[in-house]
């Protein structure tokens, strides 16, 4: 496996490449900018020698040509020249100089442009070349025209170019040694924060979720990451918390019941005991058991609940007609406790009967459970274009304001002292819970409120 790179070599890396193309690409265009203004003196330089090969020619006969020119051409270094006359008679050409290449080399330059370059022996030469009007009349000669080549080799050019290509390439290396070096320094530094950042997560543990990140001393590009993390380790932090105080409150659950278990099957067997004695205890263990076998049933279905589970089913509920079967099923109950039971209201949702049942009936045997004598319980049932509302208010006690967000979470007491063997699933601090995750399940949401002897559970459903 090819070794991953950090960070900050990548930067440095990237930092000294972007360096080097920088610095590369300004190398070569001041390179080409040299080599076409040194093109342009050398074709300059050509063009005034044309127009001195133009004024001596004038000047006299073209018998005299060849002994004019010499003097005054073959003093410039690198320089040649060619001169023919109209009939293509050479009338003058630099010693030792084979012009074969330069005539090729102009025979391919395009019409119309005087100007042309060639090769010749390892050398470049760039030429011109000219047709000038020759009046030989003045002086006894015949008119017509001069055909002239002239060229300059580029030695002195090309020589200082190399000198300067090997001058960028040395500079421009270690300038982009520098740039790198340099960008090394700005990426270490720059990644600092998340250095400390890393340090800081890496000392998070199960007992030492209080850590947090540095937003206010971290660059703001930072600053949102570092407020993101700290948010999530409020989160980890909250939900540890509750998932600890959760294991204490179901292990407190869980011991009452199998202490009652093996206490009286400890008793019983300590002695021989009659038949009925002995109905009587395994009686009072399947109480024991079946509050066990609610608890276990409430938890799996909370779980599943709360994971995302889809409805089993999907169907129009009418919720007057759900609330009115429970009101039959609780009648009793009720009625041996003096509370009224009261309805109000229509509406429909959509979602599962014996979900929304549960979920109702857990308020409603919440509600009669904190009922006193007398007072009554309320559900009203509101349509709306958006939504459908369920309250089911109850009078008695207020609960304190600090308390209902508490409400909802599981294995919750008011009174952590006060233990209810006598309850159901619902007492045993799952009832509301579970009701909340169906609510969720069903896409609505649920709220409580208590004040003035009345405590009011609403429950929203999508329409």
């Amino acid at each position: 496996m090819t070794p991953r790179l950090s960070l900050t070599a990548r930067l440095t890396i990237l930092f000294s490449l972007s360096s080097a193309a920088v610095l590369l690409g300004l190398g070569v265009l001041i390179w080409l900018a040299i080599d076409d203004h040194f093109a342009d003196e050398d074709y300059a330089v050509l063009a005034d020698n044309v127009r001195l090969i133009e004024k001596i020619a004038a000047d006299g006969p073209a018998a005299s040509l060849p002994q004019r020119l010499g003097p005054a051409l073959e003093h410039h270094a690198g320089f040649v020249a060619e001169v023919r006359g109209a009939d293509g008679k050479r009338l003058y050409a630099t010693r030792d100089f084979d012009f074969r290449p330069a005539l090729a080399a102009a025979a391919q330059a395009p019409a119309g442009n005087d100007a042309f370059a060639w090769e010749q022996q390892g050398q470049t030469y760039r030429g011109l070349r000219a047709r000038l009007a020759h009046a030989g009349a003045q002086s006894g000669g015949q008119p017509g025209a001069l055909r002239v080549l002239v060229g300059m080799d580029t030695a002195l050019h090309d020589h200082f170019l190399h000198a300067f290509r090997n001058t960028l390439a040395f500079y421009g290396t270690l300038a982009a040694l520098a740039s790198g070096l340099l960008g090394w320094w700005a990426a270490r530094r720059g990644l600092s924060p998340l250095r400390t950042m890393a340090s800081r997560a890496r000392a998070v543990t199960a007992h030492k979720l209080d850590a947090r990140m540095p937003v206010e001393t971290v660059p703001v590009e930072m600053a949102d990451l570092a407020a993101n993390l700290n948010a999530m380790l409020e989160r980890l932090q909250r939900d540890f918390a509750r998932l600890s105080e959760f294991s204490s409150d179901l292990a407190h659950e869980l011991r009452t019941p199998i202490t009652n278990l093996m206490t009286q099957t400890q008793v019983v067997l300590s002695q021989p005991r009659d038949a009925a004695r002995y109905r009587d205890v395994l009686s009072s263990n399947m109480e024991e058991l079946q509050r066990l076998s609610r608890m276990v049933s409430d938890m799996l279905y909370l779980a599943k609940t709360e994971h995302g589970i889809t409805l089993p089913s999907a169907e129009p509920i009418e919720v007057a007609d759900e609330v009115g079967a429970l009101f039959d099923f609780y009648d009793a109950l009720a009625e041996d406790k003096g509370v009224r039971l009261a309805l109000r209201g229509r509406g429909r949702i959509t979602g599962d009967r014996l979900m929304l049942r549960r979920a109702l009936s857990n308020l409603l045997s919440n509600a009669l459970r904190h009922t006193p004598a007398g007072k009554g319980i309320v559900v009203e049932i509101t349509p709306g274009a958006d939504a459908v509302q369920v309250v089911v208010e109850n009078e008695g006690e207020t609960i304190r304001p600090e308390l209902l967000p508490a409400l909802f979470d599981r294995f919750f007491r008011a009174d952590k002292s006060r233990a209810r063997p006598e309850s159901d699933g619902a007492g045993l601090g799952l009832g509301l819970a579970i009701t909340q995750a169906i609510v969720t399940a069903h896409g609505g949401a649920i709220g409580v409120s208590s004040e003035a002897g009345k405590t009011r559970f609403t429950l929203t459903f999508p329409a």
